[in-house]
């Protein structure tokens, strides 16, 4: 996890079920991020119970560094830059932005030194945020769904708004967007193939032809240079190269095989 992920936390107000709770422990540690704050929570061992472990699926570390605060004041104190994420317009409060403008503006935040903190904040599913807890926090933020059913689960809103996070912060710090794996790396077989085996595919193409009786040595008209541009044209692989000699091959034994 990079300094800047660090930097960003989740905050639930008064979450009743601890299922979101697991399943929002999970969505965030999928993203990178570890941060993750309960405000007034409906249980006060609201992650320690059996459903939020269940639903954590991996993510149980999180679970148990998970900060309780008795109040969103509280929650906010060492945050420089907060989102309230809340699907209602409103006609009062911060500025408005989308979730993935305040992924960027978190992005440009957390570039400057160490004295940074965003946060995400995220109500109940009953009534959401308050408009006293919404003007604690810095901009409104919204997700862009469907207007006609815009409604999206704590823990679902939570997932979309660290997939936006993770997704700013990579790219500006130019990191990979896809872990590496040996499926990644280079494959020697999806090189180029070199002129030389190229025109000894060609050869052996040409032979196969020729043996198919798909070409007429004595009349070739424009067959041969024609084959020779559609192949160059494709820019083969190695393997692509194997692959076509190995058809080639085939054409030949068929061919023979037939004419004994």
């Amino acid at each position: 996890m990079t300094q800047a992920f660090s930097r960003v936390q989740f905050i639930m107000v008064q979450p009743s079920h601890p299922g979101n709770v697991g399943s929002a422990a999970r969505a965030i540690k999928t993203m990178g991020f570890q941060d993750l704050v309960l405000v007034e929570p409906k249980f006060p061992d609201m992650t320690s119970q059996p459903e939020a472990i269940a639903l954590a699926s991996g993510a149980v570390d999180v679970l148990d560094r998970a900060r309780i605060c008795a109040t969103l004041e509280e929650a906010l104190e060492p945050v420089t830059l907060g989102f309230a994420l809340t699907a209602r317009v409103r006609d009062l409060g911060p500025p408005p932005c989308d979730i993935r403008q305040a992924a960027e503006l978190t992005r440009e935040h957390l570039a400057s030194p160490d004295t940074g903190h965003a946060a995400v904040v995220l109500g109940t599913e009953r009534a959401g945020l308050t408009n006293a807890q919404i003007a604690l926090c810095h901009r409104i933020c919204q997700i862009p769904a469907n207007p006609e059913y815009s409604s999206l689960n704590v823990a679902q809103a939570l997932q979309l708004a660290a997939w936006e996070m993770r997704y700013a912060l990579l790219i500006g710090q130019g990191a990979p967007l896809l872990p590496s794996s040996s499926a990644q790396q280079a494959d020697p077989g999806a090189a180029p193939a070199p002129s030389a085996a190229v025109q000894a595919f060609l050869k052996h193409w040409e032979e196969a032809l020729i043996e198919v009786d798909f070409l007429d040595p004595a009349h070739p008209k424009k067959l041969m240079p024609r084959m020779r541009h559609l192949f160059s044209r494709s820019g083969l692989t190695r393997d692509e190269v194997d692959m076509l000699r190995g058809v080639c091959t085939a054409m030949l034994r068929k061919a023979r095989g037939a004419t004994k």
